[in-house]
This record gives C-alpha cells, structure tokens and sequence, in this order.
C-alpha cells in the first residue's frame, strides 16, 4: 500500500532567510538510496535503543529486517512507535531526514517477496532472501521478521543553506 502525498511545511524557526521547503521526492529519492539508517525503538523501561541497520524502500514506505529474538524486534512487541534516520555526518551539506512512525510486521508473503528482491538490488548478494511462511529467510539458515515504517511524520534537515522541511501524513 503506497502512501499518500503528504502536507509539506517549512519551518521558519529552524530554516535560513529565503529557504524554501525540499520536495518530498528528494526525501525519498534519500531514503531509497541512502545505505545506512538509525532505528529508534522504546525499551521496556521507558529508554530509547538506537541501532544501525539497512531499509529499503517498497511500496511507498520504508522496511527493515531483524531476528526474532533480537533486542530491536522485542521493543517492538511492546511499543511499535519508531524513529527510522538517515542523512549525511557532514555539516556543510546534504540532508539528513527522519521518519517517525509505526512499525507494522510484514507477513503476507507476496508483500515481503517484494521486500526481499528489493534487498539483493540496493545491498548486493550477500543480501538474499526467500518470502514463506511470514518470513524472510536467508540461503544460511537463519529468519528474520520484515517490518514496514508507516510514516506519520517525516522531518528533513537541509544543511548548506539550512532549513527544516515537514512532511505530515
């Protein structure tokens, strides 16, 4: 399910004299291409857990992958509100952009058929899966659960000529 065109807003209080918003598709066209993502989830007490991981972007939203037991997939059992970040670590240019959402487990077979060819095609071989039984699993052996951010807000941070753009869904 692709999502819809979202409300664009530049914020003034965080954006330079002249700024204008960035185009919602140059924020996808950074989250389709970008390698290396943060996610933030909500441990059981209460505290952030951020990790690095690798998403792709299906169907209009963003997917990343972990195991069952991992620490990531056992906040979300608990609380499916996230954070999903990505962007630049230079200070004078780029745009780095922040999904805040939920994250919805994928678990129809044809919807993460669609996750795992998109894997191998952004991340190389290394990076095959096979969609059965509401999983994604690896040639190794190992399974991995598939989750879909659904964007509820998307903020980007425009460095260079600085502004802060929000996309609300």
């Amino acid at each position: 399910m692709a999502i819809a065109e979202p409300v664009t807003d530049l914020d003034e209080r965080y954006s330079e004299p002249g700024a204008r918003p960035t185009p919602w598709a140059e924020a996808v066209e950074r989250l389709t291409t970008a390698e290396v993502f943060w996610l933030s989830t909500v441990l059981p007490d209460g505290g952030p857990h951020v990790t690095p991981l690798l998403s792709v972007w299906v169907d209009g939203a963003p997917h990343f992958t972990t195991g069952a037991q991992e620490r990531k997939a056992r906040n979300l059992a608990g609380n499916a509100r996230v954070a999903l970040t990505t962007g630049t670590d230079a200070l004078g240019h780029g745009l780095d952009v922040v999904v805040r959402g939920t994250a919805r487990r994928v678990t129809d077979d044809a919807a993460l058929a669609a996750v795992a060819a998109a894997y191998p095609e952004k991340y190389g071989s290394d990076w095959t899966f096979t969609a059965r039984d509401g999983a994604l699993h690896h040639p190794d052996g190992g399974a991995a659960l598939a989750f879909r951010v659904e964007p509820e807000t998307v903020f980007g941070f425009r460095k260079g000529t600085y502004s802060q753009t929000r996309w609300r869904f």
